[in-house]
This record gives C-alpha cells, sequence and structure tokens, in this order.
C-alpha cells in the first residue's frame, strides 16, 4: 500500500500549484483523505480532508478560499489546488488516507502516509 505525493515545486507568491497523491497496492475509494504539511521545527499541520464520496469536504482556514480538495476514485488519486499561494504556505506537503470514510483533520486518525512534496513560495 502506498500513498505518492507529487507536483510540488517553487513558485513565486500568487501563483498555483496542484497536488496529485496516487494511491496504489488497493483501492482508495472507500476511504477518507487528505492533506497535511509540516514546515521544519514544526508540528504537522492540517491542511484539508475529504470524505470516501467527496461529498463533504474541510478545509483548513488558513487555506480557505484558496485550496481546493477533490479526488478520482476511478483513479485512485486526490488532488490539491492551490491558488494564491503565499510565502507562509511554503511546506512539505503529505497526503494521508483513513481506513473509514469519514474525515477528520486529527493526524492521530489517520493510518496511512505518503512520502510528501515540497512546496515552496518565494519571490
Amino acid at each position: 500500500v502506498q500513498l505518492q505525493a507529487s507536483g510540488g515545486g517553487l513558485v513565486q507568491p500568487g501563483d498555483s500549484l496542484r497536488l496529485t497523491c496516487a494511491a496504489s497496492g488497493r483501492s482508495f475509494s472507500n476511504n477518507a483523505m487528505g492533506w497535511f504539511r509540516q514546515v521544519p521545527g514544526k508540528e504537522r499541520e492540517f491542511v484539508a480532508a475529504i470524505n470516501w464520496s467527496a461529498s463533504s469536504r474541510f478545509v483548513a482556514a488558513s487555506v480557505k478560499g484558496r485550496f481546493t480538495i477533490s479526488r478520482d476514485n476511478a483513479k485512485n488519486t486526490m488532488y490539491l489546488q492551490m491558488n494564491d499561494l503565499q510565502p507562509e504556505d511554503t511546506a512539505v506537503y503529505y497526503c494521508a488516507a483513513r481506513d473509514i470514510k469519514h474525515y477528520t483533520s486529527h493526524e492521530r486518525d489517520f493510518d496511512f502516509w505518503g512520502q510528501g512534496t515540497q512546496v515552496t513560495v518565494s519571490s
């Protein structure tokens, strides 16, 4: 079972990026999934989560209105569309999945984790 996060990079303030989390080894179509981020020296921070059917989503206040979480169960893939990126969004972004259908914002409730992708926002 593997979650592979990709799509990070170096961008300027105001730019956009789309992160992708590709799952392999099993289907995650019945699992809630989420994105977290971490800056060196700080705890991992919740960014967004989505339930198994995409009928319910939740994003952190710090990214609300700029980030959108989505998923394509046919492709076993989750996305994070990030618009109007700011320097404070710089972090390693991790994707994660729960072993149940409904989302949470608590890191400890996620059972599977990807390796992370670096997002750097700098002028």
